[in-house]
């Protein structure tokens, strides 16, 4: 069966290649540190959560992808045939429409949550506490190799101080037994849409994972800026932390002063405002989408 036709935009050898070149380049030397202390053996209790919670592997992150509606001409796209959703179109190479249909539950739903999280005003007051909510009474510390600043009796003490005010179901589902409860919310898979919001550190972080999660659909020009504000999101989420991160250089915000406080919400407000256009990026891509296998079924 022939693929059904829907017009795209057509890039030129010269132009695309050159593209990539430069995705690669970025993709390297964001790579390159991480690659390098894999070869040592050594684990970072910040950087590696960005290679072990979010799962697309360096060789897939170094592949450039030109994203839906758009064509790759020249004798160089052919290697792009030997991929997942590609296929020839006249003297192009492109993804196909079927490919976006296979995807397209995944497609609304991300449209969905992003939609929803767009829609809400950013709530900046839970102070990075999930980290925190993550070893409350608990002797089970994700990161054993670096100490408690506060030691456990000072780290739980803070959490007892404050009330937890997460919305953020996937760190909420890592926090102890005895921090769940103290949530404001009980949070769950199913009201994740519902709960979603756009002054969450994470949900910020997820902007990268939902790119992926699109793979050759998402252009990789977008999937490494989502990376970079999930790699600055990150830097917060661990300053916050309970953690002593001095051995790695990492200058801790003590939330559990007003005035760390204070730092770490100028922090949060400042990643929201950089996630914001992403977030509409990808969100405007999921809709032209959604339209295009409307259109065409």
């Amino acid at each position: 069966m022939s693929e059904t036709f829907v017009e795209q935009a057509v890039l030129g050898e010269t132009e695309w290649t050159e593209r990539e070149r430069r995705h690669v380049e970025r993709a390297e030397e964001f790579l390159g540190p991480h690659l390098a202390r894999a070869q040592r053996g050594e684990a970072h209790p910040v950087w590696d959560f960005l290679f072990s919670y979010y799962s697309l592997r360096p060789r897939q992150l170094r592949r450039w992808h030109p994203g839906y509606g758009m064509a790759l001409d020249g004798a160089s796209a052919d290697r792009f045939l030997d991929r997942a959703g590609y296929v020839r179109r006249g003297a192009a190479v492109t993804i196909s429409h079927a490919h976006l249909h296979t995807r397209l539950e995944t497609v609304g739903f991300i449209a969905g949550l992003l939609r929803a999280t767009a829609d809400r005003p950013p709530r900046l007051n839970c102070f990075g506490l999930h980290e925190w909510a993550m070893v409350y009474r608990t002797p089970d510390v994700r990161h054993g190799q670096v100490p408690l600043r506060l030691g456990a009796a000072g780290t739980d003490a803070v959490v007892e101080s404050m009330p937890l005010r997460c919305s953020h179901f996937d760190a909420y589902r890592f926090f102890s037994g005895a921090a769940t409860s103290r949530n404001a919310d009980a949070l769950s898979r199913d009201t994740q849409v519902a709960t979603e919001q756009p002054g969450c550190v994470h949900a910020n972080m997820d902007l990268y994972k939902w790119c992926y999660k699109l793979g050759p659909l998402v252009p990789s020009e977008l999937l490494m800026d989502c990376l970079d504000l999930a790699s600055r999101a990150r830097a917060l989420d661990m300053r916050a932390s309970p953690y002593d991160l001095l051995a790695y250089g990492i200058a801790p915000i003590a939330v559990e002063d007003a005035a760390g406080r204070i730092e770490y919400v100028q922090c949060q407000r400042e990643i929201a405002g950089l996630a914001a256009p992403l977030r509409a990026a990808l969100l405007r891509r999921c809709d032209e989408m959604i339209a295009t296998a409307r259109r065409v079924p």
